[in-house]
């Protein structure tokens, strides 16, 4: 892999003849299955879906994209789609938990153990690899937020207790991915920032549980949000160094939009930092120069060949144009730095 590769975190804009964008932006992520988003009858959609797929493959190669995800076409939200799908799960009669901006939503209600069913998103990667040469990432969600996300019957009540059966869950289906032909799989918890307390102590175990033994390269995704849903971003994470002690390789970490002081990445000296670089708060399209700025900013801290540039979090609420030009611009951004690298230590 080349020096300072580059990728999206998640999700890449849904096209709005697949995807009621309206609805979707007026909403809070669904955390139960929410198919009146959907603009295709149910028996054409898996092949709209294919179809958007495909595109955002090719959106991907075509701004220079290096690890390509399959944009998530699939999803209603990021979660909801393998937390629904599995066993100990009633989401014919929700429940409610709070979201991280503290508004209750419908969520998943544990009625029993939860248990994997099948296999969820294998035939994403499958098809994810049948469509791509280059290297590939799948993204699943992980035991704390899934445990954050649900209301909690069984189990005494206890979240840290249906944690880590989610993870049990995450654990065989990552080892599935990987033996579809990911080449990374990144797990999303993004609730390790919003409830920093119960991420110390048990958020942790719960994700090493789902890591352990896997035996590929896996990232951890962890954010304060869509910018476009929580509005407010504190400049510095709650939780952050704890993740020195996970199991992954990788860890995505934001700071454009929060503007964070990389300093902070010291903690997490040995993991490749997956570098946010593009605001998804902003419309306007960042030049080149900005993202290698942002690249240069890490690079006191975090050595070179340990980084990978990428996007803050997914860019689920961008209008198309401005998520493409905006990938570009990361491609673009990326290349200056590497450049200056290179000149710098010509053996590279």
């Amino acid at each position: 892999m080349k020096l300072l590769p580059t990728t999206i975190v998640g999700i890449y804009p849904q096209p709005e003849w697949l995807i009621d964008r309206a609805k979707l932006a007026g909403r809070f992520p669904p955390r139960v299955r929410a198919r009146e988003l959907w603009r295709i009858a149910p028996e054409f959609l898996q092949e709209a879906q294919d179809d958007a797929t495909i595109m955002a493959i090719k959106a991907q190669e075509d701004a220079g994209i290096d690890i390509i995800t399959d944009g998530e076409m699939r999803r209603e939200s990021y979660s909801n789609r393998f937390a629904t799908a599995l066993e100990g799960v009633d989401i014919d009669n929700p429940g409610t938990a709070l979201d991280r901006s503290g508004h209750p939503n419908p969520v998943p209600r544990v009625t029993g153990v939860i248990r994997r069913r099948h296999a969820v998103e294998t035939e994403d990667v499958a098809f994810l690899r049948r469509h791509t040469t280059r290297k590939i990432k799948i993204s699943v969600p992980g035991p704390f937020t899934m445990a954050q996300q649900a209301q909690i019957d069984y189990y005494g009540g206890s979240r840290e207790l249906a944690a880590m059966d989610y993870a049990s869950a995450v654990n065989a289906e990552i080892r599935d991915l990987f033996s579809a032909g990911a080449d990374v799989v990144q797990v999303d918890e993004p609730y390790m920032q919003a409830r920093p307390d119960e991420a110390r102590a048990w958020g942790q175990k719960a994700l090493n549980r789902a890591l352990d033994g896997v035996g590929g390269v896996t990232a951890v995704h962890i954010c304060f949000g869509y910018a476009a849903i929580i509005h407010t971003r504190p400049s510095g994470y709650s939780f952050l160094p704890e993740l020195q002690d996970c199991f992954c390789n990788q860890i995505s970490v934001e700071t454009a939009q929060s503007n964070l002081d990389c300093a902070a990445l010291t903690a997490l000296a040995g993991k490749t930092i997956m570098l946010g670089v593009i605001d998804l708060s902003d419309m306007r399209v960042e030049t080149p120069d900005m993202v290698a700025a942002r690249i240069r900013r890490a690079l006191p801290f975090v050595q070179a060949k340990d980084l990978i540039v990428c996007t803050d979090c997914g860019m689920k609420y961008l209008p198309r144009d401005v998520a493409f030009a905006k990938m570009e611009a990361m491609v673009q951004g990326a290349a200056i730095v590497r450049g200056e690298l290179t000149k710098v230590n010509p053996g590279r």
